[in-house]
């Protein structure tokens, strides 16, 4: 799994940013020939809805996506000015940011068009979007050992496959490849808890800044419902806006 949280913004680019019109043009239309479905967040991250892409028209600058069977969702989605695409056509996560979408008339029926995106980020098979969590209130993962001994850790950074967590000191029996149950944390003003089982990838000791010794601990997610990956999904999108608009200041 890719550390994409510790590389530079240039190399985020580099690595998985796709741009220019043509280019993302090319590969929205792909998608849409493929009919694979996106989930769009939009009104400032606290709503989202399935969509299917349509049509991505180089010429008019515009994406076009099916609408949602409310009303309601579809008057929210109008008034948003910020939308968020997320997908995973062929197992590859995609994700792109567009502005503020109006009503279109495609092939006859009622559809949505937004402009292109500047960027569209597809990352390879085995990465996934991992953003780094705010560290003045980090979550908190709960889990147990085979054995019955029960796990806390804070987090340092999720994605929709798993979470990093900092261990200070490491708990014995704790290796790499080990399978935990009951597993479950919480995320920032959601009501329910997300429970699933996990499997450890790494765990790796580093240094603090303060010349602290503590262990990094890579785990991924094994059951993870796809209600539940929205949930962190949207939990992420919500960070990145935060974060976004604190640099706009």
């Amino acid at each position: 799994m890719s550390q994409i949280a510790q590389l530079s913004e240039a190399e985020i680019e580099e690595r998985f940013h796709i741009t220019g019109t043509l280019p993302i043009a090319f590969l929205l239309v792909g998608y849409a020939r493929t009919k694979d479905q996106f989930t769009v967040s939009f009104g400032g991250g606290e709503e989202m809805m399935l969509t299917t892409l349509l049509d991505a028209q180089p010429a008019g600058d515009r994406l076009i996506f099916d609408c949602s069977g409310s009303a309601e969702i579809n008057r929210h989605l109008l008034a948003s000015g910020r939308n968020v695409f997320a997908g995973r056509p062929a197992g590859i996560h995609v994700q792109f940011t567009s502005g503020r979408a109006t009503e279109v008339v495609f092939e006859g029926g009622k559809a949505f068009a937004v402009p292109l995106p500047k960027h569209v980020v597809r990352l390879q098979r085995r990465d996934t979007f991992r953003i780094e969590t705010p560290r003045g209130k980090p979550l908190q993962f709960f889990g147990r050992l085979t054995g019955g001994k029960l796990l806390n850790f804070p987090a340092h950074d999720i994605s929709v496959a798993g979470i990093g967590m900092t261990a200070l000191t490491l708990p014995d029996g704790l290796a790499p490849g080990d399978r935990l149950e009951n597993c479950h944390f919480a995320l920032p003003e959601d009501e329910h808890e997300l429970f699933f089982s996990a499997s450890i990838r790494h765990i790796t000791p580093q240094v603090g800044r303060a010349g602290v010794q503590q262990w990094r601990i890579g785990l991924h997610f094994e059951n993870m419902p796809a209600v539940e990956e929205n949930r962190i999904q949207r939990y992420i999108a919500k960070v990145e806006r935060e974060r976004h608009e604190l640099l706009a200041k």
